[in-house]
């Protein structure tokens, strides 16, 4: 087997997201052959190397998991926390495989997530370059105008760029209405960010669709393995989705 960048060889392994993989290697807390290694280009084999992350040793995945979990509020999106809040990973009751969130929603945020050991899928998804449709349902603390509603639609400025164009549907009309919100993009925090744009909060925010995945009856905390059929349309999707153009504007 030839030799692969140490962060890949982790996400195969189901260790963790590819990203997170290189802030572990930075840390120093990955091993090659009893060897710490800290530089982000260096590479291994799984099958002829002993690779150790927090001094235990990992394997190739037996075979690959994909998990559709409800986040509930007041939880990260984290394999462990610092502050030992509660993790997604406390949910998943009787999984034996070792998996890990493909990308992440916010402490107050709950709705679909997905985890998996499956590491390129989880890369590809989490990409900036794959702009797979994401849809949320939020309840504001008000209404947006008309002009604001198209203004979110076109992309508003965040941090000296402007958002990609994003869907935006009333679906419930009242003092503190919810919408209907799909982004091809996920920044940190970024649906909060744009209703504060325009000076409104965000009192509720649950994710409800990736791509072809649909939370569907799941609950709060619950949580079940993705169908032969939904894994090959989210692989499907996620192709799909990389070849999209879409453009970013600096502003």
């Amino acid at each position: 087997m030839p030799e692969e960048r140490l962060q890949k060889i982790l996400s195969q392994a189901g260790v963790t997201s590819r990203r997170q993989a290189e802030k572990y290697i930075v840390e120093g807390r990955v091993s090659v052959n009893g060897t710490p290694v800290t530089e982000l280009g260096s590479k291994a084999d799984l099958e002829r190397d002993h690779i150790k992350v927090d001094g235990r040793l990992i394997h190739a995945p037996k075979h690959q998991v994909y998990i559709a979990l409800h986040k509930p509020n007041n939880t990260v999106t984290t394999v462990s926390d610092p502050q030992h809040r509660a993790t997604v990973m406390d949910l998943l009751h009787g999984v034996k495989e070792r998996v890990y969130p493909v990308g992440r929603l916010d402490y107050h945020s709950e709705g679909l997530l997905l985890l998996t050991n499956d590491g390129e899928l989880a890369n590809a998804i989490t990409s900036a370059s794959t702009h797979l449709v994401k849809t949320y349902v939020v309840k504001a603390n008000g209404a947006l105008s008309t002009d604001q509603e198209q203004k979110f639609r076109e992309g508003v400025p965040l941090s000296g760029r402007r958002t990609l164009p994003a869907g935006l549907k009333l679906i419930r009309d009242a003092a503190n209405p919810w919408y209907e919100v799909r982004l091809y993009e996920g920044r940190n925090n970024q649906i909060r960010m744009m209703f504060k744009h325009f000076g409104r909060l965000v009192e509720k925010l649950r994710r409800v669709r990736i791509g072809p995945i649909e939370l569907g009856p799941l609950k709060p905390g619950q949580f079940r393995y993705l169908t032969l059929d939904e894994m090959q349309k989210l692989k499907r999707a996620v192709h799909a989705a990389s070849k999209e153009p879409r453009t970013q504007e600096a502003v």
